[in-house]
Protein backbone atom coordinates (compact mmCIF):
# COMPACT_ATOMS: atom_id res chain seq x y z
CA UNK A 1 0.00 0.00 0.00
CA UNK A 2 2.88 2.30 0.87
CA UNK A 3 4.67 1.63 -2.36
CA UNK A 4 1.33 2.28 -4.30
CA UNK A 5 1.36 5.74 -1.97
CA UNK A 6 5.24 6.33 -3.55
CA UNK A 7 4.77 5.05 -7.00
CA UNK A 8 1.83 8.19 -7.54
CA UNK A 9 3.66 10.53 -5.30
CA UNK A 10 6.55 10.09 -7.56
CA UNK A 11 4.40 9.85 -10.76
CA UNK A 12 2.96 13.88 -9.48
CA UNK A 13 6.10 15.20 -8.42
CA UNK A 14 7.26 14.55 -12.12
CA UNK A 15 4.19 16.97 -13.32
CA UNK A 16 5.13 20.45 -13.98
CA UNK A 17 2.15 21.68 -11.86
CA UNK A 18 2.75 19.91 -8.47
CA UNK A 19 6.46 20.92 -8.72
CA UNK A 20 8.44 21.37 -5.33
CA UNK A 21 5.63 19.84 -3.25
CA UNK A 22 7.31 16.97 -0.93
CA UNK A 23 5.42 14.00 -1.62
CA UNK A 24 6.53 11.58 1.33
CA UNK A 25 6.04 14.31 3.70
CA UNK A 26 1.86 15.02 2.20
CA UNK A 27 1.96 10.46 2.20
CA UNK A 28 3.35 10.61 5.82
CA UNK A 29 0.95 13.07 7.40
CA UNK A 30 -1.98 11.00 5.34
CA UNK A 31 -1.02 8.19 7.03
CA UNK A 32 -0.84 9.76 10.33
CA UNK A 33 -4.01 11.15 9.88
CA UNK A 34 -5.71 7.40 9.27
CA UNK A 35 -3.79 6.27 12.00
CA UNK A 36 -4.93 8.98 14.48
CA UNK A 37 -8.73 8.42 12.82
CA UNK A 38 -8.36 4.30 14.16
CA UNK A 39 -7.20 4.58 17.23
CA UNK A 40 -9.32 7.48 18.51
CA UNK A 41 -12.17 4.96 17.61
CA UNK A 42 -10.38 2.17 19.69
CA UNK A 43 -10.70 4.79 22.65
CA UNK A 44 -14.12 5.47 21.77
CA UNK A 45 -15.35 1.86 21.60
CA UNK A 46 -13.35 1.11 24.97
CA UNK A 47 -15.14 4.21 26.83
CA UNK A 48 -18.12 2.88 25.36
CA UNK A 49 -17.87 -0.49 26.97
CA UNK A 50 -17.06 1.22 30.48
CA UNK A 51 -19.85 3.83 30.47
CA UNK A 52 -22.56 1.76 29.40
CA UNK A 53 -22.71 -1.22 32.13
CA UNK A 54 -22.05 2.07 34.31
CA UNK A 55 -25.28 3.58 32.85
CA UNK A 56 -27.72 0.55 33.54
CA UNK A 57 -25.44 -0.13 36.92
CA UNK A 58 -26.49 3.14 38.36
CA UNK A 59 -30.15 2.72 36.96
CA UNK A 60 -30.73 -0.41 39.37
CA UNK A 61 -28.03 0.56 42.11
CA UNK A 62 -29.80 0.30 45.45
CA UNK A 63 -27.03 1.37 48.07
CA UNK A 64 -26.48 4.50 50.07
CA UNK A 65 -27.45 7.50 47.92
CA UNK A 66 -29.59 5.50 45.15
CA UNK A 67 -32.10 8.23 44.07
CA UNK A 68 -28.90 10.71 42.96
CA UNK A 69 -28.04 7.30 40.84
CA UNK A 70 -31.14 5.69 39.71
CA UNK A 71 -32.27 9.35 38.49
CA UNK A 72 -29.63 11.77 37.88
CA UNK A 73 -26.18 10.07 38.07
CA UNK A 74 -27.62 7.67 35.19
CA UNK A 75 -28.91 10.62 33.19
CA UNK A 76 -25.34 12.00 32.86
CA UNK A 77 -24.06 8.95 31.93
CA UNK A 78 -26.54 8.85 29.29
CA UNK A 79 -25.30 12.25 28.15
CA UNK A 80 -21.76 10.83 28.38
CA UNK A 81 -22.83 8.01 26.12
CA UNK A 82 -24.18 9.71 23.34
CA UNK A 83 -21.40 12.14 22.47
CA UNK A 84 -19.25 8.87 22.61
CA UNK A 85 -21.62 7.60 20.09
CA UNK A 86 -21.63 10.28 18.14
CA UNK A 87 -17.69 10.54 18.15
CA UNK A 88 -17.29 7.39 16.75
CA UNK A 89 -19.14 8.04 13.55
CA UNK A 90 -17.42 11.81 13.82
CA UNK A 91 -13.64 11.47 15.43
CA UNK A 92 -12.86 14.74 14.94
CA UNK A 93 -11.48 17.14 17.87
CA UNK A 94 -13.11 20.48 15.76
CA UNK A 95 -16.45 18.54 16.05
CA UNK A 96 -16.36 17.92 19.88
CA UNK A 97 -17.65 21.23 20.98
CA UNK A 98 -21.00 20.75 18.60
CA UNK A 99 -21.43 16.96 19.62
CA UNK A 100 -21.42 17.58 23.25
CA UNK A 101 -23.88 20.86 22.09
CA UNK A 102 -26.27 18.55 20.27
CA UNK A 103 -26.21 15.88 22.52
CA UNK A 104 -27.42 18.35 25.24
CA UNK A 105 -30.10 19.83 23.33
CA UNK A 106 -31.37 16.86 21.66
CA UNK A 107 -31.98 15.11 24.88
CA UNK A 108 -33.34 18.36 26.47
CA UNK A 109 -35.57 18.03 23.78
CA UNK A 110 -36.40 14.58 24.70
CA UNK A 111 -36.98 15.63 28.49
CA UNK A 112 -39.18 17.91 27.28
CA UNK A 113 -41.37 15.42 25.07
CA UNK A 114 -41.82 13.78 28.69
CA UNK A 115 -44.74 16.14 28.59
CA UNK A 116 -46.39 14.65 26.38
CA UNK A 117 -48.51 11.71 26.26
CA UNK A 118 -49.40 10.60 23.16
CA UNK A 119 -50.16 6.41 22.90
CA UNK A 120 -47.36 5.97 20.36
CA UNK A 121 -45.09 7.28 22.69
CA UNK A 122 -46.73 5.64 26.16
CA UNK A 123 -46.19 2.08 23.98
CA UNK A 124 -42.59 3.34 23.33
CA UNK A 125 -41.94 4.08 26.89
CA UNK A 126 -43.66 1.26 28.35
CA UNK A 127 -40.81 -1.34 26.80
CA UNK A 128 -37.71 -1.23 28.68
CA UNK A 129 -35.03 0.02 25.75
CA UNK A 130 -38.27 2.31 25.35
CA UNK A 131 -37.78 4.15 28.95
CA UNK A 132 -34.27 3.74 28.94
CA UNK A 133 -34.11 5.56 25.50
CA UNK A 134 -36.00 8.62 25.62
CA UNK A 135 -37.57 8.55 29.53
CA UNK A 136 -40.69 7.95 31.21
CA UNK A 137 -41.41 11.37 33.42
CA UNK A 138 -40.32 15.06 33.20
CA UNK A 139 -38.05 16.39 35.68
CA UNK A 140 -36.38 19.66 36.01
CA UNK A 141 -33.21 18.56 38.00
CA UNK A 142 -32.43 16.43 35.28
CA UNK A 143 -31.06 19.27 33.05
CA UNK A 144 -28.38 20.24 35.30
CA UNK A 145 -27.03 16.67 35.31
CA UNK A 146 -27.41 16.90 31.30
CA UNK A 147 -25.00 20.13 31.56
CA UNK A 148 -22.80 18.01 33.91
CA UNK A 149 -22.87 14.59 31.73
CA UNK A 150 -22.21 17.11 28.26
CA UNK A 151 -19.28 18.44 29.84
CA UNK A 152 -17.61 15.53 30.58
CA UNK A 153 -18.61 14.10 27.30
CA UNK A 154 -16.44 16.78 26.05
CA UNK A 155 -13.86 16.56 28.34
CA UNK A 156 -13.72 12.83 27.76
CA UNK A 157 -13.58 13.25 23.74
CA UNK A 158 -11.00 15.58 24.15
CA UNK A 159 -8.91 13.26 26.01
CA UNK A 160 -9.73 10.72 23.61
CA UNK A 161 -8.09 13.47 20.88
CA UNK A 162 -5.11 13.79 23.13
CA UNK A 163 -4.63 10.14 23.77
CA UNK A 164 -2.80 9.41 20.55
CA UNK A 165 0.29 11.37 19.57
CA UNK A 166 -1.69 12.94 16.35
CA UNK A 167 -3.26 15.98 16.72
CA UNK A 168 -5.87 15.71 13.70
Amino acid sequence: MIEFAFLISAKLASDKKFEGIEWESAVKIKADSIIAFFLRRKWVLLSLCLVTPAGFLFKFYAGPGHKWFNEYGAGLLYEVFWCLVVFFFIPYRKYITRIALWVFIVTCILETLQLWHPSFLQQIRGTFLGAALIGTTFVWWDFPHYILGSLIGYLLLHAICGSSSHQR
